[in-house]
């Protein structure tokens, strides 16, 4: 009877979810599926999760996820002469006055200028480039690398990124979030595939002498990207050097230099 009732409460709780308008969100870095099912304690983790699904699909019906860094609500919606209105994502275009156009792209194919500090050079297919993408989850870019150029640690605050490599190799690797601080690397070779959990720190390196390419997925219409060098040594205004000084235990010389080296900054 036990167990019946926990079959019957699973498959409600997978029903609900297939109802759902997409994929839940992340409650912890990664959650790996399991190839083998076999596995008694295997199956009692299932029947967890599962029941941790049906609890957490009841408490769903809440607030869209953010599709920029902020949205500040209006009080006053009387006076649009002094604040612009901005919605979460873009407002959406007369169904009639759509055109093929809207939910086309051209120019993934030339290579991105790859002459830099870095190395690399992102092209970033988005709402912003696609419209049609609106309201649809999705987004794509194609990655260049130089020989030896990276695409430096970043987080994509509200995607989750797939790549694929497409020519050339490279070196990869996330990091999950605290305490543990797990690394995870792989060398990549035309073809292979790997993911980014989202908002997880993570990086590429071409590790070729040739040049390298790369075409990326991401769960949303606009992931957004965080380097974390230029967020934290180039922030705008900068970050007071005391801060940094004792968060990466530098000289405040040091993160001085830094911060002249990312955000053109004088103190």
């Amino acid at each position: 009877m036990r167990k019946a009732y926990i079959v019957t409460v699973a498959l409600f709780a997978l029903a609900f979810s297939l109802a759902s308008a997409s994929d839940p969100d992340p409650l912890q870095d990664f959650c790996v599926a399991l190839k083998d099912y076999s596995d008694s304690k295997s199956a009692a983790y299932i029947v967890t999760v599962a029941l941790f699904a049906l609890a957490f699909s009841l408490a769903s019906a809440s607030d869209p996820d953010p599709l920029q860094d902020f949205c500040v609500a209006l009080k006053d919606y009387s006076d649009y002469s002094k604040s612009a209105v901005f919605v979460n994502g873009k407002f959406c275009k007369d169904p009639k006055l759509v055109k093929p156009e809207d939910f086309f792209f051209k120019g993934l194919d030339i290579a991105g200028n790859t002459d830099n500090k870095v190395g690399s050079n992102v092209t970033t297919v988005n709402v912003d480039t696609l419209p049609g993408l609106n309201t649809l989850g999705i987004s794509l870019a194609r990655i260049d690398f130089a020989p030896y150029g990276e695409n430096p640690p970043h987080t994509h605050p509200r995607g989750t990124e797939i790549l694929v490599v497409v020519e050339g190799t490279l070196f990869v690797g996330l990091v999950t979030s605290n305490p543990e601080n797990r690394l995870f690397t792989k060398t990549l070779n035309k073809g292979d595939v790997f993911v980014f959990p989202v908002g997880l720190i993570h990086f590429q390196l071409n590790v070729g002498k040739t040049k390298a390419i790369a075409i990326s997925g991401l769960s949303s219409q606009n992931a957004g990207v965080i380097t974390i060098a230029d967020a934290v040594f180039g922030s705008n205004p900068p970050i007071n050097p005391d801060v940094l000084t004792k968060a990466f235990q530098l000289d405040k010389n040091v993160v001085e230099e830094l911060q002249k080296e990312f955000g053109d900054h004088n103190y």
